[in-house]
């Protein structure tokens, strides 16, 4: 019997994608109360692409 490897979450190529802005825009349009820290998370990772949602979404975003 073999047991089933674990095998780790979301790949960094997969977390880059636009996949990954379409979950932040989901995020958004939910009005999840997302801090200004993770939006920030979000700007390093996605950069302009997440700027502009950000806004588009009418949160400011942070520095």
């Amino acid at each position: 019997m073999t047991e089933k490897q674990p095998s780790p979450g979301i790949s960094r190529n997969q977390r880059l994608s636009d996949e990954g802005l379409q979950r932040l825009e989901k995020q958004l349009a939910s009005g999840a109360g997302i801090s200004e820290q993770v939006l920030a998370q979000w700007i390093r990772r996605y950069g302009d692409a997440a700027r502009k949602r950000i806004r588009a979404a009418g949160r400011k975003c942070p520095n």
